[in-house]
């Protein structure tokens, strides 16, 4: 797939050839790359409800999500720092913080830009309904003031916990997706 996560796939059964179709079950897991093990999920059977007005039909089960999560989390894609020059640009700094949190404003009376830290603390969930998906991370939230040596001074570290939902559409043979932040 990239440099972290790589697919393997395979027919689960023999394909089914019909006149005017062919049906092939295939079972891909998604792994770090480098590092194939075994997935800690168990792939549950799933049904495409049966129509025939399009010419494929390609459905992704929660299991193909879920080992994806599991292949990004443990290559460390949910590690993110966010560096001088972008909080520059959304303009954070310790006198943001400061406003919000009075004991960033007594440590640093000179404003200094800031430096984030987000690391996923634990395999990212997702779920799948009927018209949407889920998707449930928790972490950890560092936040570094960085000083004019270019050394950092820690500020403060938060956990995070968010729940979304996420649903697709397709509009003017477009796919479009609406974001809700549940929690």
């Amino acid at each position: 797939i990239d440099d972290l996560a790589e697919i393997d796939y395979s027919l689960n059964s023999l394909p089914a050839v019909f006149r005017p179709y062919i049906d092939l079950d295939l079972k891909g897991i998604v792994y770090p790359a480098g590092n194939y093990t075994g997935s800690p999920y168990v792939a549950a059977p799933f049904a495409i409800p049966d129509q025939s007005d399009s010419m494929l039909y390609l459905a992704f089960s929660e299991y193909f999500f879920q080992t994806s999560s599991f292949a990004y989390y443990t290559a460390g894609a949910f590690n993110i720092t966010i560096a001088e020059e972008t909080c520059s640009y959304f303009n954070i700094s310790t006198e943001i913080f400061g406003s919000i949190i009075p004991e960033v404003a007594k440590y640093s009376v000179t404003p200094y830009p800031v430096m984030l830290k987000l690391t996923a603390t634990e395999i990212p969930l997702i779920s799948l309904q009927q018209d949407s998906f889920t998707l449930e991370m928790q972490g950890s939230m560092e936040v570094f003031a960085v000083l004019p040596d270019s050394t950092t001074q820690l500020l403060f570290t938060m956990n995070v916990a968010a729940n979304t939902s996420i649903a697709l559409n397709i509009f003017d043979q477009k796919l479009m997706g609406s974001l809700c932040l549940n929690r």
